[in-house]
């Protein structure tokens, strides 16, 4: 409803500019002359300069309203209510109200994108984000960011106590709005449209001059409230810049403590440990090499999955990623030691998927890999040392391992021959598994499928092998593997790193969501792996 109340807003104010134009001063269109402005400055000074400040409550409409009824009592209010016989006052006041509640709606509907899309470049701490609408993605709800709007509109309402302090600090926040859109709108022009910078500089001398000159004016009135929004800015950005720094500094410390290859290839197919049968999925946001997570857990418990794939999720600059795009697979090591690599690939508006989808799209996808490596397709150019191949969606997709819904009708989602692989799983396991699903309805409300091995000719039959053993892992269960950082600066480090790392950043990621639940990944699977980072 947004568009078309602003729309009619817009049509209502004009119209009764028009009207007023033609009925009480058809020369004021005199004053779009620079003449009467360079009189109007000539005669004021210094006053007249100040006064534009006070022009950018005029930009929006609504604010205007809302400070000249603050000024009257409630007694004056309903008596000028009761004794107006205009007859365009009651629509025009009317729409006005629907444009202030769309104004707000949309000043809180901007800042949940706007944390979003934050969050997803890792500027901004981990918070709960409600998709309202399943259909409309972009209908997004973040409950701790609307109680902070609250909490900040009801404190700068109680303390100022004056519309003239208000419209004093909406004055600054507004100039500085337009100060920045002047100068991305340059980038834009120079780098997305490709125009010449020649232009692009003719568009940000012309209109970055008159936002300057305004905010300026609007400047002479940060003692007076104008402080207000560039303190919560500045809380903000401090709040973002030590989030994204200490992320940074935990990713470097990864970089800098990741395996090598040789070292994995040393210890041979069953990576000196015992492989049990399952799919484990170790989390880590390097897009290469080994995390140091897999050595720890190995170390401690010397026995992990007959199946391991690292993972890593990574968000491009773009808005939307399509799923036959999402997921680039790769091989670590020698295929006998069934070490795979996927990188997710999610853009700044994309939502992370349940965790049943994303097991059967990562099955299908390696299932996808397997036999394109085995064909030699040109895409795939995968290697021992870790590089990714990319793997497309192709024509092939779901020809060679089908998933069919265990209690659809007739069992099978294909009709041609299949072999159907069962899970390693005992029946102690399977009933200890039963009366899981008994206690937790988490569990229980998870969709089941079957994966089924289409019984197509193989030129080699270690690829068929390969597939069995993958799907055999899928039927076995997925286990999600995640680092439990427990981070400290350095000693000998200097003061501000240590203050952001200790006290900002360990605040911020303690009482934020946990990374298991931003990735929607499923408690009952999920095993964390306790690590010390000393940066």
């Amino acid at each position: 409803m947004f568009t078309p109340i602003v729309i009619l807003w817009l049509l209502s104010i004009a119209a009764v500019g028009i009207y007023n134009i033609l009925r009480w001063n058809p020369v004021v269109y005199r004053a779009l002359s620079p003449y009467y402005g360079y009189n109007f400055f000539k005669l004021t000074g210094k006053d007249g300069f100040i006064s534009l400040g006070g022009i950018l409550l005029c930009l929006t409409g609504s604010e205007a309203m809302f400070a000249n009824l603050g000024h009257f009592t409630a007694t004056s209010i309903r008596n000028i209510l009761a004794v107006f016989v205009d007859t365009f006052f009651w629509p025009v006041f009317f729409v006005v109200t629907l444009a202030g509640i769309v104004a707000s709606q949309a000043v809180i509907s901007t800042t949940f994108s706007v944390v979003k899309e934050c969050h997803a470049f890792g500027c901004f701490p981990r918070v709960k984000i409600v998709h309202s609408r399943r259909w409309l993605p972009g209908q997004i709800y973040i409950p701790e960011i609307n109680w902070i709007l609250m909490v900040l509109s009801l404190a700068v309402t109680m303390g100022f106590r004056s519309t003239k302090l208000i419209g004093n600090a909406y004055g600054i926040a507004y100039m500085t709005l337009a100060i920045v859109t002047t100068w991305l709108t340059f980038l834009v022009i120079n780098l997305v449209w490709q125009k010449s910078l020649v232009l692009a500089l003719l568009f940000t001398v012309l209109f970055g001059s008159v936002d300057i000159f305004y905010f300026s004016s609007s400047c002479m009135r940060i003692p007076k409230g104008g402080w207000v929004p560039l303190a919560f800015a500045l809380i903000f950005l401090l709040t973002m810049y030590a989030w994204h720094y200490g992320l940074r500094n935990k990713y470097l410390y990864d970089q800098h403590t990741k395996l090598s290859m040789r070292w994995i290839l040393s210890l041979g197919p069953s990576l000196g440990i015992i492989r049990v049968p399952g799919i484990g999925l170790i989390y880590t946001e390097l897009a290469s090499g080994v995390p140091a997570t897999f050595t720890h857990f190995v170390t401690t418990l010397p026995a992990f999955y007959q199946v391991v794939v690292f993972v890593c999720v990574k968000t491009v600059p773009v808005s939307h990623v399509p799923h036959k795009e999402r997921y680039l697979i790769g091989r670590i090591g020698p295929k006998s030691y069934r070490l795979y690599r996927c990188i997710i690939r999610n853009g700044y508006k994309d939502t992370y998927r349940d965790g049943d989808d994303l097991e059967n799209d990562l099955v299908m996808s390696i299932a996808e890999f397997i036999q394109m490596e085995a064909e030699g397709c040109g895409a795939v150019d995968g290697s021992v040392d870790g590089r990714m191949a990319v793997v497309k969606t192709s024509e092939k997709f779901g020809t060679r391992l089908a998933i069919a819904d265990l209690f659809g009708p007739g069992g099978s989602s294909s009709s041609h021959p299949t072999v159907v692989v069962s899970g390693y799983k005992s029946p102690t396991l399977q009933n200890l598994q039963a009366s899981y699903e008994q206690e937790s309805p988490q569990l229980n409300c998870r969709k089941r499928v079957r994966f089924e091995l289409l019984d197509t000719n193989y030129k080699d039959p270690r690829v068929k092998e390969e597939l069995l053993e993958l799907v055999a892992a899928k039927c076995a269960g997925v286990t999600y593997i995640i680092g439990h950082s427990h981070i400290k600066a350095r000693s000998n480090s200097p003061f501000l790193h240590r203050f952001a790392v200790n006290v900002v950043y360990s605040f911020l990621r303690k009482n934020c969501r946990s990374p298991a639940v931003a990735l929607n990944i499923p408690r009952i699977c999920l095993i964390e792996v306790g690590m010390n980072y000393n940066m």
